[in-house]
């Protein structure tokens, strides 16, 4: 059946509810190019003043996981569940570092595809680049096989999986359309469900250094992933007001991860994120007979080195070096500049622009203000202090790792108003907010 672009878009424009038909014709011509970058905007910006229907939203993510190739594990006789996390990025966000190795340790196998920072959130691909000769761009026959062999691989984002979702996030991001729920919906999961998961886990940010800067947001956003999907998915809502872990910053935070994974790190929260998220994929790939089974196996994990086994040989299978674990110095560079910085006044931390880090860290040469730009890996900070910690002029907000002396002098200053300082200690945040 044939349809004119112009009328799906004025459908959507006009509160109407589109048919399976009128989004497969879109999506299909997206795909092959005879739908415009206008009228993809159009629809774009349509679907953001009047919202999906559950309905439109799943023929949405299922025609556009259907516009390339969708990943089949069952050749490969697995004898375990493919499972996945997804987040929604925040600001020392390595988790993905530790879960996967983590979940592989214990029986599952996960195909993670990850992407690139996005504006202030640093990304998955660019923490693994730091690490010399990890290659992050196999063919999907290499990326298969490497799952099935160590339990777990994380690559880049393939041409071959979801190609819809690339031109449509592409214009949604020059047309200010990407807070759409259903846009972000979709967006996800077409491209986790193109990857042949039997399960995945959500983790929604929601605070100062994350895209959902309010809980009603986090929780929509939440809830209409869980709904749509066509897979057994869970969600949890965490805490994003404070940097996560205490790095910030491509090459720390992967010295971050094996210190956590080699039991060197003592991040009480870190360590609850972690295991409240992976937990959530045991149950998800029944793996564990419940929540406390779960957490028992996770942290079993961890402590026996199963996890920094299955990590090191993800590294080494990717092209890293076999003795990474050994020898972080040896592989991991330094940043030519360590300094530390110093709150203006004495007191307890009680707010934190998670944001502020992010985009600093930008300043120092750690992200990319546009897609060509070549990152430094090793700027960035670490010994970050949390929310409640005392500072004075003994005790530094963090270290800062600068490439020369005139980024340091510009990331303290911008570093430093990140901070609000109070005479009185804040109450506690809760890492995991809430659970869908």
């Amino acid at each position: 059946m044939t349809f004119l672009p112009q009328e799906i878009i004025k459908n959507k424009r006009d509160g109407r509810e589109l048919s399976t038909e009128e989004i497969n014709f879109f999506v299909r011509g997206i795909t092959d190019n005879s739908i415009t970058e206008g009228q993809i905007a159009a629809l774009a910006m349509a679907i953001y003043f009047q919202q999906m229907t559950i309905a439109e939203c799943r023929t949405l993510t299922e025609a556009m996981k259907l516009s390339g190739q969708v990943l089949d594990w069952g050749h490969l006789h697995l004898n375990g569940p493919v499972i996945d996390k997804h987040s929604t990025g925040g600001v020392g966000d390595k988790i993905s570092l530790m879960l996967a190795p983590i979940i592989a340790a214990c029986g599952g196998y996960v195909p993670m595809i990850s992407g690139r920072g996005l504006g202030h959130t640093g990304g998955t691909l660019d923490k693994l680049e730091a690490i010399p000769g990890y290659n992050t761009q196999i063919s999907i026959s290499d990326f298969q096989k490497t799952v099935a062999k160590t339990g777990c691989s994380i690559i880049g984002q393939t041409a071959d999986l979801a190609p819809a979702d690339k031109r449509i996030y592409a214009t949604r991001d020059i047309t200010a359309t990407v807070e759409s729920v259903p846009l972000i919906t979709a967006s996800i999961l077409s491209k986790k469900l193109a990857a042949g998961l039997d399960g995945l886990v959500m983790d929604v940010k929601c605070g100062s250094g994350a895209f959902a800067d309010n809980f009603v947001m986090a929780k929509d956003i939440a809830n209409s992933i869980v709904g749509v999907s066509t897979i057994p998915t869970r969600a949890l809502i965490t805490d994003m007001n404070q940097v996560i872990g205490h790095t910030a910053g491509h090459t720390l935070e992967v010295k971050e991860t094996i210190e956590y994974l080699t039991g060197a790190s003592d991040d009480t929260g870190l360590h609850e994120l972690v295991v409240n998220l992976c937990a959530e994929l045991l149950l998800v790939g029944h793996l564990a007979a419940d929540l406390n089974d779960a957490k028992q196996q996770v942290n079993h994990a961890i402590e026996s080195g199963k996890a920094a086994e299955k990590f090191a040989q993800m590294v080494s299978a990717h092209g890293g070096p076999n003795d990474l674990l050994n020898h972080p110095p040896k592989y991991l560079s330094e940043a030519p500049l360590i300094e530390p910085v110093f709150a203006a006044d004495e007191g307890f931390i009680s707010a934190i622009d998670c944001r502020g880090i992010g985009l600093s860290i930008i300043d120092l040469g750690g992200g990319r203000t546009k897609a060509s730009d070549v990152i430094n890996h090793t700027v960035g900070y670490s010994k970050v202090m949390k929310t409640g910690d005392f500072v004075n002029s003994q005790q530094p907000l963090a270290m800062i790792h600068a490439k020369d002396q005139d980024s340091m002098n510009l990331a303290k200053k911008r570093f430093r108003r990140c901070f609000t300082i109070s005479d009185k200690k804040p109450k506690n945040w809760s890492v995991v907010i809430d659970q869908i």
